[in-house]
């Protein structure tokens, strides 16, 4: 790991709007240094899969023009956005990770896209995901392994792998993710970067998700603070999904205003039934220390729900079923074969056994909601494991087959619905970054990110950067 000179590209979005007010550099010169980085780098962690450099530099130029007029759309207006290729935007590919989907540009945005351009964003490109998203690696048929940005012999997690490797590499601070099972915090932990899964519904989703209403969108980015102002963007209203009214607040304003005196947290290392590496164990338990010097009541203590495996798969795979059930077989011999094995085991399940796992789902929402009457947050490991090597599901060696069985601590809580957020706790002996998971109560977003912004202060691991950049 290397102390960077603080460059272009380094900066978070906070930053940079800074620089284009003051008028220190424009949002051209800020795009075509993540450009730089994009083109210098991205060959050895397959971050990106499309770029357009004239849709994106033409957005650029659109937005120095509004900076020195003085007319900003937005709090992001000129900031270079890192887009996972499974949101629908206006004039980009949507490929999904897939040969079976179009080269062809689109012509509507998702309600995620449409509320970046209102605020003025710049779109870099699309970032790399498995085959419509199924799972917590990136490989896909199309566009090969994407690595991880401190170690490419290691994996950058998923389904929104492509963001979670573009952020530490400076090829753009803020990036898009969507998370049905940890997708979002997955590579966020592995990766070292910020990554919130908000309250279900917080955010807007069209079209609706073939894994609802386990999905949500949410921010990837360097710093708390930047993913309180991605978020203020996320969840303006859509009138395509109503499932939550307006957000009264601004996430960003509320970021500095936390007293955790007297907050209660639990601190679960293995939700009571999870075997834990050594060092992610460790670094995870120190991290009280921090919460209790701002006065935090901190106690050892799980929720109380065991493992819900068998209904996540239930759930999560009945949805990959359901994306998968107009392709016909000619089409599947060109798919990820496993993906192709978890849709066809759950196209075999009764509507009775899909119903269980609903009820399953609704209990331990139930017991979290309870649980949350006697602690403000929960703190967890995002993942009971570093990075493992690249192109695999699972570890070499692992005994389980599939990759929801080594992210333990984020699918439960897709099921839940709760806000979760990953923030970098340290690193391992050989340099591989851990996170810490920090859980709050449905629509409590704003404690979660108070907290998580009070611990990245405290602890703050934000001037190491991976060592290829030198």
């Amino acid at each position: 790991m290397s102390q960077q000179t603080t460059q272009i590209a380094d900066m978070t979005a906070g930053e940079m709007t800074a620089g284009f007010a003051s008028g220190e550099f424009t949002p051209i010169e800020a795009t075509q240094a993540c450009l730089d980085r994009i083109h210098k780098y991205n060959d050895k962690v397959n971050a990106y899969n499309i770029l357009n450099e004239e849709l994106t530099l033409e957005a650029a130029g659109r937005a120095t023009q509004r900076w020195q007029l003085g007319t900003p759309l937005g709090p992001i207006d000129g900031v270079p956005v890192a887009v996972k290729d499974i949101f629908m935007t206006k004039g980009w590919p949507n490929r999904k990770g897939s040969t079976l989907t179009s080269e062809e540009p689109l012509r509507v945005d998702a309600p995620a896209i449409a509320a970046l351009r209102r605020n003025g964003f710049v779109p870099l490109g699309r970032t790399t995901t498995p085959e419509f998203g199924w799972k917590g690696v990136t490989d896909n048929p199309l566009d090969g392994v994407t690595s991880n940005p401190w170690d490419p012999t290691k994996v950058s997690g998923g389904s929104s792998g492509g963001s979670g490797a573009a952020v530490p590499m400076g090829m753009g601070p803020l990036a898009l993710g969507t998370d049905a099972g940890g997708s979002i915090r997955i590579p966020a932990g592995f990766c070292g970067v910020v990554g919130h899964k908000p309250t279900h519904g917080l955010c807007p989703m069209w079209p609706p998700s073939a894994f609802y209403p386990l999905a949500h969108v949410g921010p990837m980015t360097w710093t708390v603070a930047d993913t309180a102002l991605l978020l203020d963007v996320l969840a303006e209203p859509d009138p395509r999904d109503v499932t939550l009214p307006n957000c009264p607040i601004s996430f960003r304003d509320v970021l500095d205003h936390v007293d955790l005196n007297g907050i209660r947290i639990a601190l679960s290392p293995t939700l009571g039934y999870v075997d834990v590496d050594p060092e992610v164990h460790a670094a995870v338990v120190a991290t009280a220390d921090a919460f209790e010097e701002a006065g935090a009541l901190i106690e050892t203590c799980d929720p109380g729900f065991s493992d819900p495996l068998e209904s996540f798969h239930r759930l999560f795979y009945g949805g990959a079923a359901n994306a998968l059930r107009d392709i016909g077989p000619e089409d599947r011999a060109k798919m990820d074969p496993n993906l192709i094995k978890v849709a066809e085991w759950a196209s075999t399940l009764t509507l009775l056994e899909f119903m269980e796992a609903s009820n399953e789902r609704a209990e331990i929402t139930e017991k979290m909601s309870l649980f949350h009457q006697n602690y403000d947050l929960l703190l967890t490991p995002t993942l009971p494991i570093p990075a493992f090597d690249a192109g695999l599901e699972v570890p070499k060696d692992w005994p389980q087959e599939r990759w929801p069985t080594w992210t333990p601590f984020t699918y439960p809580f897709n099921m839940t619905g709760q806000p979760a957020i990953s923030v970098p706790c340290g690193f391992t002996s050989t340099g591989l970054p851990i996170g810490l998971q920090i859980i709050g109560p449905r629509h409590a977003d704003a404690l979660v990110l108070q907290a998580a912004h009070y611990y990245q202060q405290a602890r703050p691991l934000t001037s190491v950067r991976p060592d290829m950049l030198g």
